[in-house]
């Protein structure tokens, strides 16, 4: 089968004698709601090397050996790649080169971002996102979400997780402790290079910062917000080794000292652990920030019933918000469209890659739109104070139950309620739950 997609993807690429641009990430569907359509500004996207220094070394740890006095350290290295809105005329190439999920085969995307663009002069500070991918993952695979935002202005900094990435996943204990201290070092390094004196001085405001995580991004990204994990979960012999984990354990004075004001609001698609029992109710009312949470209803990884949508009901001290994309699978929204090359069966993995990025019943470009729409309206009402935003969220639980009811200039009816920013017949199988502070 390889060999057959090898021969036939040059073909698929023709176009009316033209060649399609290679794995687009960009796509934009005619029933995407409106708030997914790109903004006005022209983006740009650079790969920067940081070393968060003197950290635990998981990896070198002996879970079967004695504790020892001290953990082992060492300076850990973390890519990001930045999406930005870049200067008018600004040119570069608009082409990624990311890995599969089968860490070995690499590909070419293609999406809107100019690679190395000169960045705009902005008359004001654009607010921050920090966007965090699962496990495994990287920093390309909601790249669609960093472009679609960058456009419209924000800065975006995607991470790649040490040890969680398709190229050097490695224990697990190492994502769980790591997780949510990736996250708040990529703050804390551009918010050097954001303030005075840095190289992008005048481009982003890191204390008006977002954060989105996807599965075990969303798990630290809970962590990070506030939500302290179990004590139960610190002790699992299968998780971190000998307790490193409890310097996020509710209660704890790491995990109390551990959240950032800098950090207004995050979002989480289809979080991890409440399936497994790394949280409950108490450390979960921990969480400071209001929180969009995304899932697919029949979500076989971290669950929905008991996973994410448990997580979403106990967070009770913050506005939050439930999207729900019914009989969707773990990949609600998140990944990027599955690129070509991932259509095949992998021996070793054992499973068709491209599963990895799709879903047995949602278009994943159609997950895309929805999901850039939501987070464009919940970025725009907790990092840009726009009400107007705010209309998008005001919407009917059941999208099926919403009635379109217009007069002929296009003007809504006194009985209408159809989702805002729907296109008439195109919000279905979609619910959108909130809940106030109790």
């Amino acid at each position: 089968m390889k060999r057959t997609l090898t021969t036939l993807v040059p073909v698929a690429m023709a176009v009316s004698g033209t060649m399609a641009l290679a794995n687009p990430i960009d796509t934009q569907l005619p029933n995407a709601p409106e708030l997914a359509a790109y903004g006005d500004l022209p983006v740009g996207v650079r790969q920067m090397e940081l070393v968060n220094p003197d950290q635990i070394d998981i990896l070198a740890i002996d879970p079967a050996a004695e504790k020892p006095d001290e953990f082992p350290r060492y300076d850990r290295p973390l890519t990001v790649e930045m999406w930005y809105p870049a200067a008018e005329g600004a040119t570069g190439s608009n082409e990624y080169r990311a890995y599969l999920r089968d860490g070995t085969t690499e590909v070419t995307l293609t999406g809107r971002a100019m690679r190395d663009a000169q960045a705009a002069a902005a008359d004001s500070l654009y607010p921050l996102i920090l966007i965090s991918h699962g496990y495994p993952g990287n920093r390309f695979l909601m790249a669609h979400l960093a472009e679609n935002l960058a456009s419209k202005g924000y800065v975006v900094a995607s991470i790649d997780h040490t040890d969680s990435t398709y190229r050097t996943q490695a224990a697990f204990g190492s994502t769980l402790v790591n997780r949510s201290l990736d996250q708040l070092f990529v703050l804390e390094e551009m918010a050097k290079m954001g303030g005075e004196g840095g190289e992008f001085a005048g481009l982003y405001d890191a204390d008006n910062t977002g954060l989105i995580g996807y599965s075990m991004g969303g798990y630290g990204a809970i962590i990070t917000a506030g939500g302290g994990v179990t004590e139960t979960s610190v002790g699992y012999s299968w998780g971190a080794p000998h307790g490193t984990l409890g310097i996020h354990q509710a209660g704890s004075d790491t995990h109390n000292n551990l959240p950032d004001p800098r950090i207004k609001t995050a979002v989480a698609f289809g979080p991890w652990g409440m399936n497994t029992g790394f949280w409950d109710a108490e450390g979960l009312a921990g969480v400071q920030i209001p929180m969009l949470f995304l899932a697919g209803s029949q979500d076989d990884t971290s669950l929905y019933e008991k996973g994410v949508r448990a997580i979403w009901e106990n967070v009770t001290g913050v506005e939050t918000a439930l999207l729900t994309y019914v009989n969707a699978g773990h990949n609600a929204g998140a990944p990027m469209p599955a690129p070509e090359e991932s259509y095949y069966f992998n021996e070793d993995k054992g499973f068709n890659i491209s599963e990895h990025y799709s879903d047995p019943v949602w278009d994943t470009a159609r997950m895309n739109n929805i999901a850039q729409h939501f987070v464009t309206a919940w970025m725009d009402s907790y990092l840009k104070g726009s009400n107007e935003a705010g209309e998008y969220l005001d919407l009917v639980e059941n999208s099926n139950d919403g009635v379109w009811s217009v007069n002929d200039d296009g003007s809504e009816k006194e009985d209408h309620s159809y989702w805002a920013g729907f296109d008439e017949g195109t919000a279905k199988g979609l619910t959108y739950e909130v809940k106030s502070p109790e």
